[in-house]
């Protein structure tokens, strides 16, 4: 007779290897390559499954990080068409030269890297769910500036997230970053300590069911759009394309993916932007641009330094 924990080590073994199969796949549906999987651990030390995931055919050699609870049940129901929704966001995010890179509307370029998922309850008694992670600046010049981060969601927050897991809280969770540094409540150091981002019901309408995180006009948009070319396409990508119409950014912005197209397209015309399907690049024109965009990025860093959070300063932020 097997012992009890024998059988649980090969329960553990058998969902592992389930998981695998599964996203394996929901990869191939997604046009994505399953390259390499790791184990993981979650901030408790539990078992996670890491998969890197990399576009059909590209040998760019990029690849995207998405890591689930090694007990995830992959095939639910109602968590699967999110999942499926996701990957095939991935597969187009793939085609960016940089896909973890955003931009936000104070003009700040930014990678998202070292997440550590899933939502983990937070330790200090506080009555939320928290994730790790890290954001750096890139304005191409290898700048050192970055922010450990420590996103706090809320317990009624998570009653709206159909699971803590990667796929079904990143994109949130990166637009909350990002309005947290649009707000100058991040500030972009060579050393810290993890600062807070808040994750509340605030960032969702229960009337419309859709997160809500900045009211944008059409010259936002453009200006926004403008700026994701010139960072992400134009300096760091040698003019290679960038998705346009990225639910991410529509969530971010509240627009729709189609309005971001339609004004991407208008740029085009002015000649600021070379559009392809729903991608596009940067232009010498918009290029030419150059010390108008950095002084903007240089007045959201000034933002971003206020002694906002002496207490976190000083290490005493309960995280």
């Amino acid at each position: 007779m097997q012992s009890a924990s024998a059988l649980e080590e090969f329960s553990m073994t058998t969902l592992k290897t389930s998981l695998i199969h599964s996203m394996g796949q929901a990869a191939e549906r997604a046009s994505l390559l399953l390259v390499a999987t790791a184990e993981g651990k979650d901030f408790h030390g539990h078992p996670t499954t890491i998969f890197d995931l990399a576009r059909k055919g590209d040998e760019s050699g990029r690849t995207l990080r998405l890591e689930l609870s090694e007990q995830f049940d992959f095939d639910r129901p109602d968590l699967l068409p999110a999942m499926t929704a996701h990957l095939a966001e991935e597969a187009r995010r793939l085609r960016n030269p940089l896909p973890n890179a955003a931009v936000t509307l104070a003009g700040l370029p930014v990678t998202f890297r070292n997440f550590r998922w899933p939502f983990h309850r937070s330790t200090s008694g506080a009555d939320s769910y928290i994730v790790h992670g890290e954001i750096y600046l890139e304005d191409g010049t290898g700048s050192p500036l970055h922010a450990r981060i420590a996103a706090a969601m809320t317990v009624t927050f998570a009653d709206i997230v159909p699971a803590p897991e990667q796929p079904y809280a990143e994109a949130f969770l990166y637009n909350a970053v990002r309005k947290t540094l649009d707000q100058g409540q991040l500030e972009l150091v060579k050393s810290g300590n993890r600062q807070p981002v808040p994750i509340t019901t605030r960032y969702f309408s229960p009337w419309q069911r859709k997160f809500f995180f900045t009211d944008t006009n059409d010259a936002a948009r453009l200006e926004y759009l403008l700026l994701k070319c010139f960072w992400l396409s134009g300096v760091l990508g040698k003019s290679q394309p960038v998705w346009i119409a990225d639910p991410r950014d529509a969530q971010y912005l509240n627009t729709t993916e189609a309005d971001l197209l339609r004004m991407a397209a208008d740029e085009a015309g002015e000649g600021l932007l070379l559009l392809d399907g729903e991608y596009a690049s940067a232009t010498p024109l918009l290029m030419g641009r150059a010390e108008e965009f950095r002084a903007r990025l240089d007045e959201a860093l000034a933002v971003t330094k206020p002694s906002f959070n002496e207490e976190m300063r000083s290490g005493q932020a309960n995280m």
